[in-house]
């Protein structure tokens, strides 16, 4: 039961704050938010404030956020594809850019407050070996990442939902809990910015490629990238969760 609600405290945190992070800017940049929903599935309440719906819904792993026009066009004052580019490419890095804000920041002060009571350091001295260790952390995650395309990393290497589940299961005190809490989030930012169609990092590649022609691509085209997108990240998944299940 324990490692049940930790599971789900993480995954649904580190999704919901990557979705508000989208709100948000979304808010900032006066686009007009449809749907704020905290969860997935059935709804348990849902309440309307301004031009937004807010819900809680039954399944509580993360949530999601609906602007008008972004799923297609729309003629709305305020609606998400008639926002100037620079305006959408930062509602879509903002999501990724929270997790890992957020992962950074958190590492930062497990590991200064950690130094100050294993090493009975002053805070100055704490807080610079937890930015030392962060900068380290950041090196690290740059080498895998540039793994991904000289080919070094193999899919046996990766973790998907199922690996990272039994890693939390394994977590034993907060320390521990809040280390993976925030390599997690940090990696999760990471992927979800890389520039694959239909992460958001390959959707904001779409709109710079829209800003140097002078006109967005084709929806047509734009959905079959999307498609084959989709496509490509469904047999990846099934593929690395078949190779976490191998491993338990």
């Amino acid at each position: 039961m324990i490692t049940a609600i930790k599971i789900i405290f993480l995954l649904g945190f580190l999704v919901f704050i990557h979705e508000f992070g989208h709100y948000t800017v979304a808010k900032l940049c006066k686009i007009k938010v449809n749907e704020f929903s905290l969860g997935f599935g059935p709804k348990l309440f849902d309440k309307t404030k301004g031009e937004t719906k807010y819900q809680l819904r039954a399944i509580p792993l993360g949530g999601f956020v609906r602007l008008e026009g972004e799923e297609e066009h729309s003629d709305v004052e305020g609606s998400f594809n008639k926002a100037s580019i620079p305006k959408r490419i930062a509602v879509l890095l903002a999501g990724g850019l929270v997790n890992i804000i957020f992962g950074i920041i958190a590492f930062t002060v497990l590991v200064t407050v950690r130094h100050m009571i294993v090493k009975n350091s002053g805070f100055m001295d704490a807080i610079g070996y937890g930015f030392e260790s962060c900068g380290e952390l950041i090196v690290e995650l740059a080498k895998g990442i540039a793994s991904l395309f000289t080919g070094h990393l193999t899919l046996n290497d990766m973790t998907g939902p199922v690996g990272i589940s039994s890693m939390i299961s394994k977590t034993s005190g907060i320390s521990e809990f809040i280390y993976l809490l925030s390599i997690i989030s940090i990696s999760l930012g990471v992927t979800n910015l890389l520039p694959f169609v239909p992460l958001d990092g390959g959707k904001v590649v779409l709109l710079i490629i829209e800003a140097i022609r002078k006109k967005p691509i084709k929806q047509e085209i734009e959905l079959k990238l999307q498609t084959v997108g989709f496509v490509i990240l469904i047999i990846f998944s099934v593929i690395v969760t078949f190779h976490d299940i191998m491993r338990l």
